[in-house]
């Protein structure tokens, strides 16, 4: 497989299981009555528990990009932040387009792309971290 394909698979793949992590949950909390009908706005706690949900999934996003990648990790997790920060600065204009406060707090429209960098790199230096641990020999004395 060509490197270029490798790494659109990489970042690809980070960003489609977040986003499907995210709509999967979302879809969830709405079935089983945790977030009400959706035209209705939520509460608050609902929205930090929606923001609290997105963040670990960017995070396991980043981490798949870096395990993922034919080399480089940091930098194929890089990419995957500054998508996901797009994502969010449109679903940003969009939310001020469409009204703003009707269907949410701006705080948690503002969160969407302010999470996107840091967690991604979070996940992306653990996937890192895990990538150096599965290279590294380990002693004999040492086996899980």
């Amino acid at each position: 497989m060509r490197p270029w394909i490798a790494s659109a698979i990489a970042v690809a793949t980070g960003f489609l299981a977040t986003a499907a992590a995210s709509i999967a949950t979302d879809l969830a909390m709405h079935a089983t009555g945790v977030f009400p009908p959706v035209p209705q706005v939520m509460a608050d706690p609902l929205f930090a528990l929606a923001a609290a949900y997105r963040a670990a999934f960017t995070v396991a996003g980043g981490y798949i990009t870096a395990r993922l990648a034919p080399d480089r990790p940091m930098r194929h997790a890089w990419l995957l932040a500054g998508i996901g920060l797009a994502a969010g600065l449109a679903s940003l204009i969009a939310y001020y387009g469409d009204g703003g406060a009707e269907l949410g707090p701006a705080w948690y429209a503002i969160s969407i792309p302010v999470e996107a960098i840091p967690c991604v790199w979070l996940g992306g230096r653990l996937g890192t971290w895990h990538r150096s641990l599965a290279r590294t020999p380990r002693a004999h004395g040492n086996r899980p």
